[in-house]
């Protein structure tokens, strides 16, 4: 189910929030795009690792995506930036669709499309399949792409000698992290898939930055 920002329900409030979480990721990633990036603490066994990087507020990664769904997929582009609790998630690539936005803040999840049509997302995997084909885990995805679980939600992990993980199942899907490569002084993940049985997603992370607050 889709429920459209320009509901006849109180649309002026959908509206102002919209604004508002505009405006404040745009300034907040514009602020943090002038910044220097940081070099990581010395992140040297898995519950520092678990600290450090669930505690980080405010990096940003580039990198490149593949999404497979039965026997439809798509290559294409994925950047991510957190700042604070906000996401602003660009994916770009998928053969019609065009460019799309995918932003959040305290749980209220809005997708742009090619178009500029905002759309607030209820269950997001499952209204991104629906339109598109394909998914993504959103809500989960930043901690994924760390290299740690999401402190949400239970999870079963794998940890190699170190402190790397390696691979974990949460909800219904399985990640693994076949490769890590140095960037700001630690290790972090290069090549990582998640899957549950309708989706592939397959992401290799080229550069992360990270930033003081």
């Amino acid at each position: 189910m889709f429920v459209n920002v320009f509901s006849p329900k109180h649309p002026e409030d959908w509206l102002k929030r919209l604004a508002g979480l505009g405006v404040s990721l745009v300034l907040l990633s514009g602020c943090a795009a002038t910044r220097p990036s940081v070099d990581l603490p010395e992140i040297s066994t898995w519950e520092i690792r678990q600290e450090v990087l669930g505690t980080l507020s405010d990096w940003k990664f580039r990198g490149r995506i593949a999404v497979k769904t039965g026997t439809e997929g798509f290559n294409g582009k994925l950047n991510w930036t957190q700042t604070g609790s906000h996401f602003y998630a660009t994916v770009s690539g998928p053969l019609g669709i065009g460019t799309v936005v995918i932003e959040g803040s305290h749980g209220a999840i809005v997708l742009t499309d090619k178009d500029g049509v905002k759309t607030a997302l209820v269950d997001p995997e499952n209204e991104l399949y629906y339109r598109y084909g394909w998914t993504i885990p959103v809500a989960s995805l930043r901690y994924w792409a760390l290299g740690i679980p999401d402190p949400n939600s239970q999870a079963a992990t794998a940890v190699d000698e170190n402190g790397h993980l390696v691979s974990l199942e949460q909800g219904n899907w399985t990640v693994e992290i076949s490769r890590y490569r140095e960037n700001a002084g630690q290790q972090m993940p290069r090549i990582l898939t998640a899957s549950n049985p309708d989706t592939r997603v397959r992401m290799v992370i080229d550069k992360w930055l990270f930033f003081d607050r």
